[in-house]
């Protein structure tokens, strides 16, 4: 049985560069409600969905509460338990409501910043193999260096929630 729903479609945002936060040419990826989590285990879902499509380094945790980026590394979210508005894109993207189920796949240089969440909030952290995964602050300086990494970062084999067919790999071509 499988634990995504069926045609599942990922809305998709590019952010600009702002100056600060670099974003990326490639889309901000929310697949909306696409996996059915076990009720029991939902953590686990989400681990073993991302694994069975080749993302690892998988963590439980939160969204850190001040923006940053990954400069070096393409970041899948899975949302476990609860809901939070997280800000993607940096000060001038956008406000998301992400909840249980629902996947955001972010390319390397995208912002992301918790605004709020609920006291359940849990979510599932992975990246796709042989890159490793460094915190970045919105900084000048960080930006100037981020612009020469983010265009290294490889693009991942499979997409985190549908695998080699995904449509990650359809929009990030």
């Amino acid at each position: 049985m499988s634990v995504v729903r069926d045609r599942a479609e990922p809305l998709a945002i590019v952010f600009e560069d702002d100056g600060l936060v670099p974003n990326n040419i490639l889309p901000f990826l929310v697949y909306q409600g696409a996996v059915k989590l076990d009720p029991k285990r939902p953590e686990a879902t989400i681990e073993n969905l991302f694994e069975a499509n080749g993302w690892g380094g998988t963590w439980r945790n939160g969204v850190y509460d001040y923006l940053h980026y990954h400069a070096t590394v393409h970041e899948v979210l899975g949302v476990a338990r609860g809901s939070a508005r997280v800000r993607f894109g940096g000060n001038h993207g956008q406000e998301i409501l992400i909840k249980a189920g629902d996947v955001a796949i972010l390319p390397a240089g995208t912002g992301h910043q918790c605004i709020k969440a609920s006291d359940d909030f849990c979510v599932i952290g992975a990246y796709p193999p042989g890159a490793k995964m460094e915190i970045t602050r919105a900084t000048a300086e960080n930006h100037a260096k981020a612009l020469k990494t983010i265009p290294r970062v490889a693009k991942p084999p499979a997409d985190p929630v549908t695998g080699r067919d995904g449509a990650l790999m359809r929009l990030w071509r």
